[in-house]
């Protein structure tokens, strides 16, 4: 394995490869990163297929911005902002995506601040977050998962970090709703099966 100062020089010489025009380098960089950029991607959409769409548009993105690239934080991360800016703009310009983004007050459900004792497979969580409304889901995944402030979800989203708590609130609420409702068995099932 190598070790992070290995990494980060084959990452410089990908990266300075591609800006070359090296079409090796660009399917390197393209293979190494998305499946797991696919993975971001899903997690803001209701089907496969548009997380495919996402990821293709990311990438070209990645590519026409990579001269921006400055080596000072890591290589993946940088890609995962673009992905992640490029769903919330897929979901911004999709009619289908965009009707459903309710962030007005007669959309909210009320909160409940019980928690459940549940284990659930990674797998299950991501598929219960993607039962969330859109923009329940956006919320959701923007601050528990990416590591985004209520500030900057405001700013990305054109809403107020106060309407960014309260729909993640209520996406958090939704979700213990639904674990305090998960059937029994497939709890102990799905967790037995490791």
């Amino acid at each position: 394995m190598l070790s992070n100062d290995n990494r980060i020089m084959d990452y410089y010489k990908l990266v300075k490869n591609c800006l070359k025009g090296r079409p090796d380098a660009q399917r390197q960089l393209y293979d190494h990163f998305a499946d797991t950029m696919l993975g971001v991607c899903y997690r803001y959409t209701k089907s496969t297929k548009d997380a495919e769409d996402i990821l293709q548009e990311g990438f070209v993105k990645v590519f026409f911005s990579l001269k921006q690239y400055r080596h000072d934080g890591e290589l993946g991360a940088w890609i995962r902002r673009i992905m992640v800016t490029t769903a919330l703009n897929f979901l911004k310009r999709n009619r289908n995506y965009r009707d459903q983004m309710y962030f007005l007050p007669e959309h909210l459900h009320p909160v409940v601040n019980d928690g459940p004792v549940v284990m659930l497979q990674a797998k299950e969580l991501a598929d219960l977050i993607r039962q969330l409304p859109p923009g329940y889901q956006t919320i959701f995944n923007l601050h528990a998962i990416e590591g985004y402030s209520h500030v900057e979800i405001g700013e990305l989203l054109g809403i107020t970090d106060g309407t960014s708590r309260s729909q993640y609130a209520r996406a958090r609420a939704l979700l213990i709703s639904w674990l305090q409702n998960y059937p029994v068995d497939n709890k102990k099932e799905n967790y037995g099966s490791k």
